[in-house]
């Protein structure tokens, strides 16, 4: 094969890589003669076929539609001519990775690097435009991720406060260990979640394990098998109960007190376009842990992604779709603005794309062991559920006849959001330890691991794994119960969604407990 002199090519923008001025203050401070490492994701071997259902192996996957070594190697020859180094190739994640000085980086991608430090005081290095690549690679390189580390998401959990302090289990009288809540949803009674293994994707903070024990101890349930990966420099680095702590505990133990019988994995990554994505894609090709539920309750804004990302990622959900993989998603925490503040209406991404179960939240009330009432969950003028039209993925032919409205933006026929829901006020929320700190925590984040230990036991009970369900959940195969009463209205321009009889944008179909 003969290698081109890329710097005598034309350079064309990458598709979708425009990344707009961060809302930060740009500092001279960036050394570019430091190394930073950057990946770039090339095309699949052979495209997926449309409308197929089948589930392939891990395996089978790599070989049908893993990287090419034909376009490995033009990468590997571009790198060169740039003085950069490849430093790790993933076959079946598409993923080549690539380091070398930030000077040559910018020569290579025809971008300007700098330091920027946002409102919160963080320092990360960014960029704005487009990324160039020769014209060679235009239609061989998917995505550039790495250039720009700014913070990707946000974790979608809120702490319960009583006159702005944080309250303890006993001062919380409406809230629920994780596994009450299965109890009282009615969830499948005879499993336990063994046999499967559930992923959680994590991009900051960490658990402490003796914190866990005694957890499960105090709620009589075995300590799930829990284990932890480090993706792209992430590990498990737990700190005080103030910070993303708050999210891993949250996850782990709703999940692990929902299926106790199932293993749990947590992938530890930066909370980086490259990290997150690094991470989701090692879960869903691990084939030491294989994992048949992710869970995800990290995410922004649609209008916060480039084009390029929201692409790549949807394609990688795509792809645990073909590998029998539910993934699950909080639906976000800032109803109908997902805590934007433009006057627009917003959906949370991940949970907007087509291939992900998006987990919305609502309030709910019990007397004694009977469910007496649940309406949306919307505590404050800011604080809601998430739900309502993506702006940028079509309407998927699963929600065909679900009755989703249009874009309140601009019209587009777009996925709805969210699925399902279940409790997240804080009011109302879990009971989980932190740090050694008791502590009630609500939000759309704890949704999405209750959801994934649902799965984990329909799968057990079929045997299999339910992998893409939407189909099956859009089409009458599930027990759910409808709430109707609410809105996640949180815009000033009062733009948003309201509860309805079926289907809505405030908590999809409502509490699913189990198969028909």
């Amino acid at each position: 094969m003969s290698v081109p002199e890329f710097a005598a090519e034309v350079f064309v923008p990458s598709a979708g890589s425009k990344r707009n001025i961060p809302d930060a203050v740009r500092l001279n401070t960036l050394e570019k003669e430091l190394p930073i490492e950057i990946c770039l994701l090339v095309r699949r071997r052979q495209p997926f076929l449309q409308r197929s259902n089948s589930v392939i192996t891990r395996e089978l996957y790599e070989k049908k539609h893993g990287a090419e070594e034909g376009d490995i190697a033009l990468v590997a020859a571009f790198a060169h001519q740039y003085h950069l180094s490849v430093s790790a190739i993933q076959i079946a994640e598409r993923m080549i990775y690539l380091k070398g000085k930030i000077s040559d980086m910018e020569k290579a991608f025809h971008v300007s690097l700098s330091h920027y430090r946002d409102t919160r005081g963080h320092l990360f290095r960014g960029r704005t435009g487009d990324i160039y690549l020769p014209a060679t690679l235009e239609k061989i390189v998917e995505g550039v991720f790495g250039l720009d580390d700014r913070p990707a998401v946000s974790p979608k959990f809120q702490v319960a406060k009583r006159n702005g302090r944080i309250i303890n289990h006993e001062a919380s009288q409406y809230s629920f260990f994780p596994d009450e809540l299965a109890q009282l949803y009615g969830f499948p009674a005879d499993y336990n979640g063994e046999g499967q293994t559930i992923a959680l994707i994590e991009l900051g903070g960490g658990y402490r394990i003796a914190d866990l024990r005694r957890y499960f101890k105090s709620l009589d349930l075995p300590l799930p098998q829990i284990r932890s990966v480090s993706i792209d420099g992430g590990y498990n680095d737990p700190s005080t109960a103030d910070s993303a702590d708050g999210e891993v505990m949250l996850d782990i133990e709703i999940a692990g007190a929902v299926a106790p019988g199932a293993n749990i994995i947590v992938y530890f990554a930066p909370n980086t376009d490259k990290g997150f994505l690094a991470a989701i894609n090692a879960a869903i090709h691990d084939k030491l842990n294989k994992p048949s539920i992710v869970s995800i309750s990290w995410g922004a804004a649609e209008k916060n992604w480039t084009v390029q990302s929201l692409r790549a990622y949807n394609d990688v959900f795509h792809a645990a779709t073909v590998l029998g993989i539910t993934v699950c998603a909080a639906a976000g925490d800032y109803g109908s603005a997902d805590g934007e503040r433009d006057g627009q209406v917003h959906v949370d991404f991940p949970s907007s794309s087509p291939f992900v179960l998006a987990c919305g939240g609502t309030k709910l009330t019990v007397l004694g062991t009977a469910i007496t009432g649940e309406t949306v969950w919307h505590s404050t003028d800011r604080a809601a559920t998430g739900g309502g039209v993506s702006d940028v993925f079509a309407l998927p032919e699963y929600q065909q006849k679900a009755g989703v409205p249009v874009s309140l933006n601009s019209g587009f026929r777009g996925r709805g959001v969210p699925d399902l829901a279940a409790n997240a006020d804080p009011d109302t929320g879990y009971r989980v330890v932190v740090d050694g700190q008791q502590l009630v925590i609500g939000g759309t984040s704890a949704v999405a691991p209750l959801m994934s230990g649902l799965i984990a036991r329909i799968n057990q009970q079929k045997g299999k794994p339910m992998g893409f369900l939407h189909p099956k959940l859009y089409n009458g195969g599930f027990r759910y119960r409808d709430v109707t009463v609410g809105n996640n209205i949180t815009t000033p321009t009062r733009k948003g969604y309201e509860a309805g009889i079926g289907w809505d944008a405030c908590t999809g179909w409502g509490i699913v407990s189990g198969l028909k």
